[in-house]
């Protein structure tokens, strides 16, 4: 069986689409990189200038799964961020439904995404979780994130040009 090594880029697709989605654009949304949610909490206080950014994670976490097809599945991390009124809650639920319509807005992308990474054997996870950030995570800033679970075939045939003095195999 012929599998590709097609590796899909999640920080460029979402780059993407913060550039080119009209509610991204209009609402004040720029793109930056972060690494976990320490870094995305520093992006935070680093961008006093925007409204609002989604942050991809640059790492994931991921796990190997050898039964059936092997493959590695990595967890991509998309952080959405909404500066709001300091202390007003009814602002602060503004920001929140904002980044919830970008949220649906860029899924109903992905769901056409997922269609051309299956035809390279890449598969998305159709659950795709949404979490609310604790109000108290930042300052006047409404904060949520979703998951993306990737799984990618991983070619696990033994092969003893890899190995230095192979043994044989059991």
């Amino acid at each position: 069986m012929n599998h590709s090594n097609f590796n899909w880029d999640s920080s460029a697709f979402f780059q993407r689409l913060t550039a080119t989605n009209r509610f991204a654009r209009d609402n004040g949304y720029t793109f930056t990189l972060v690494s976990s949610l320490e870094g995305f909490h520093g992006a935070l206080g680093e961008m006093l200038s925007t409204q609002a950014f989604v942050a991809v994670s640059d790492t994931s976490d991921g796990r190997l799964d050898l039964e059936n097809t092997p493959h590695t599945r990595r967890v991509k991390t998309v952080f959405l961020a909404r500066r709001h009124a300091l202390d007003d809650m009814e602002d602060r639920r503004l920001a929140m439904d904002n980044m919830r319509e970008l949220f649906r807005q860029f899924i109903s992308v992905l769901i056409l995404e997922k269609t051309r990474l299956e035809e390279n054997n890449v598969f998305l996870d159709p659950r795709i979780s949404f979490r609310e950030i604790d109000r108290y995570f930042f300052t006047g800033c409404a904060c949520a994130f979703f998951q993306i679970a990737v799984d990618t075939y991983t070619d696990l045939t033994y092969n003893p040009d890899e190995w230095i003095n192979p043994q044989p195999m059991p």
